[in-house]
């Protein structure tokens, strides 16, 4: 028996925080961008999987992080593949515009965190992780593209939440 050439995914979730409701004309040239970027994303090298709300071709109705809080996660085979989809694709116009669209960041908004082949990660997980890094910087469990670790660095952290997990007060702040 093999092992498969992937037996671990990159997990990711990126909250982004709006400047006006996503109605707004002011939002609009961000609304434009959504089908072709995750159209991008989905016939990208190594991409695996993307929320969705129920019946809609994004997880922009999502409101999980607050009202004004959108999500994206997503799962991609490696680490790599999600970089050059990031910032080496039609991606990177709308991370080069986010400032028209969205609040500065004071905190970590984007996590990273090795899953096992196949595991879709909720937003529940995707949102404790975030509170991880947020609340203990990088980790094996929690970590960005500055502080990255590999699959088997984490290995030992999969699933496993903290001794402490996050309480309902940190996830909500999230």
């Amino acid at each position: 028996m093999t092992t498969p050439a992937h037996a671990f995914h990159l997990a990711q979730l990126n909250v982004s925080t709006l400047l006006h409701p996503l109605d707004d004309p002011r939002i609009a040239p961000f609304v434009e961008l959504l089908d072709p970027v995750n159209s991008a994303a989905d016939g990208a090298p190594g991409f695996v999987w993307r929320l969705v709300g129920e019946g809609e071709a994004d997880a922009t109705g999502l409101r999980p992080a607050g009202e004004d809080v959108i999500v994206n996660l997503s799962v991609w085979e490696t680490r790599e593949a999600l970089w050059d989809f990031a910032y080496r694709s039609g991606h990177l116009e709308v991370v080069r515009r986010r400032r028209e669209w969205f609040e500065r960041h004071v905190q970590a908004h984007l996590v990273l965190w090795w899953v096992p082949a196949g595991h879709l990660p909720t937003v529940g997980e995707a949102l404790e992780r975030l509170g991880d890094l947020r609340a203990h910087g990088p980790s094996p469990r929690a970590f960005t593209f500055a502080s990255s670790y590999t699959a088997a660095e984490a290995a030992s952290h999969l699933g496993a939440p903290r001794t402490k997990p996050v309480d309902e007060a940190e996830a909500a702040a999230v």
